[in-house]
């Protein structure tokens, strides 16, 4: 299934956008509803805060008095823990009871309003954001909440800020116009991304971008979400991962497919990941398994396969097509991928000649079907890659 993460600032309308969802076919998952559920009258949950801070949390007819609580639970960092400890596993445990109650096919957002706050984005596989100007947001919740504006000014103070907000947003809904603008996104939303990304999930398809060059100064906040993500699923069998590539050399037009390294101690480790990367929207491209040989002075040919070895993953998301090559370390490939996105950021005539040479390998896959436009494009790169490799390993190695 594909994991949504939503959330947005009081009063940015993240409710409009949660309903405009389910009324799509999104299960939802509302974590302020969750952390009700779990501490209701009769629970255990509220047992445990009962036992933990006295009955002076509880109203008269034995529900939760929540700004009783708030007063003794926030009164230090030991009792906010304490409170911690009960809530957390219980709303952990009831949210992970919902998604496994979800179909295998299902798009399930979950509504988190902290989830900037609590760093919970890498655990996503697509950030939506609903934002709206502060005084619009003052607006609705004095108008339509009925909250005081001083407080409403305070709560939206103690929030994350919007620059929080769009560092992890896949997605930013801007939602300071009519409820119908906002819902026309949302359908726009789920027709073009979401419901690609989760059928290309299901069927193991990775995103593809065109052959044609461009620019976008959001790539390396991109990577550095997929970055996120990926720390995430590999876990300590990574030992490190690098933004590579064009789209890692600041202002030099590229494919709009970003490339990230995975660097792995060996093809072993890399093939272990196969399940946790696809599962976590990551599918394996089975037919690629190694980077073409470079000739050197360990293979004077270029025709040594093994020492070129990796595995290919991709990004199913079709808004953000990516590569993600898992590499061993200290392999050529690993080490050229650095090498020469360093050399290029470097090198004001290298980044020129390599454009010229992209430039060309553009216009060779113009009008060409996919896959012949791939054959045709990589078919001028190449060539140059073989070039450059022994200039790229000699620069890299007088900067050691």
């Amino acid at each position: 299934m594909l994991r949504i993460g939503l959330t947005g600032g009081m009063g940015a309308g993240k409710s409009t956008v949660a309903r405009a969802l389910v009324d799509l076919g999104a299960v939802l998952i509302d974590a302020d509803a969750i952390a009700r559920e779990v501490v209701a009258p009769g629970t255990p949950g509220l047992a445990a805060l009962v036992e933990a801070f006295g009955e002076q949390i509880l109203c008269a007819d034995g529900s939760l008095d929540r700004p009783a609580l708030a007063a003794v639970a926030f009164a230090d960092d030991v009792s906010r823990g304490k409170l911690n400890a009960i809530t957390h596993p219980l709303v952990g445990a009831r949210t992970a009871e919902l998604i496994g109650d979800a179909a295998a096919d299902a798009i399930v957002v979950q509504d988190i309003p902290l989830l900037v706050e609590n760093g919970l984005a890498p655990l996503m596989q697509l950030v939506v954001v609903v934002g709206a100007e502060e005084q619009t947001r003052l607006r609705r919740l004095v108008e339509h909440r009925g909250v005081d504006e001083a407080d409403a000014r305070a709560r939206i103070a103690a929030q994350a800020t919007d620059d929080q907000r769009r560092a992890v947003a896949d997605v930013w809904l801007d939602n300071n116009g009519a409820p119908e603008v906002i819902k026309a996104q949302v359908r726009n939303l789920w027709e073009q991304r979401l419901v690609p990304f989760e059928r290309n999930q299901r069927d193991g398809v990775r995103a593809r971008a065109a052959y044609e060059l461009v620019t976008d100064p959001e790539w390396d906040v991109q990577a550095r979400r997929l970055i996120a993500r990926l720390h995430l699923a590999c876990g300590a069998a990574a030992v490190r991962i690098d933004h590579v590539g064009s789209t890692a050399v600041h202002g030099l037009p590229a494919k709009d497919i970003i490339d990230i390294q995975v660097t792995v101690p060996d093809l072993a480790t890399a093939e272990s990941l196969t399940g946790t990367l696809t599962a976590a929207g990551f599918p394996l491209a089975a037919n690629v398994t190694h980077d073409n040989p470079k000739p050197g002075p360990d293979d004077p040919d270029g025709t040594d396969l093994d020492r070129w070895g990796k595995r290919l993953h991709g990004n199913a998301d079709p808004g953000r097509p990516a590569n993600i090559h898992l590499r061993v370390q200290d392999s050529p490939g690993q080490r050229f991928a650095l090498d020469l996105r360093d050399w290029l950021r470097a090198d004001d005539s290298a980044r020129a000649e390599y454009l010229a040479v992209k430039r060309g390998a553009e216009l060779a896959a113009a009008g060409l079907d996919v896959d012949a436009a791939g054959a045709a494009y990589y078919g001028v790169k190449e060539p140059w890659f073989d070039a450059v490799y022994p200039v790229v390993t000699q620069w890299a190695r007088a900067r050691a």
